[in-house]
């Protein structure tokens, strides 16, 4: 399995969690915890991403693979993109906006 530098770790989870919590939302929804109302990115490494999910007012730490093994930076922001857009099929959701 790969992991990733430290600084990398937390650039991803900066950018997930300052700027695409709504998205970290929807892929927990569909992936993991169809009841959460909140979702925060912790940890990520070459197989999947992970978030604690608040559950019911609980924290539940889930982790969702990727569509297929990360092992550079750049795979991992195509790696969520993928899983953003399987959880908005599976939600019966439409894309909104294009992520950059």
């Amino acid at each position: 399995m790969t992991t990733f530098p430290a600084e990398v770790v937390r650039a991803v989870l900066r950018h997930m969690n300052e700027d695409h919590t709504e998205d970290s939302l929807t892929i927990v929804r569909a992936h993991a915890e169809p009841e959460a109302s909140a979702a925060t990115m912790t940890g990520l490494d070459g197989a999947g991403g992970t978030w604690d999910a608040q559950v019911r007012g609980r924290t539940v730490s889930v982790t969702v693979p990727w569509t297929e093994p990360a092992v550079e930076r750049a795979d991992l922001r195509r790696q969520v993109v993928r899983l953003h857009e399987r959880a908005l099929e599976r939600l019966g959701q439409t894309p909104t906006e294009v992520h950059p």
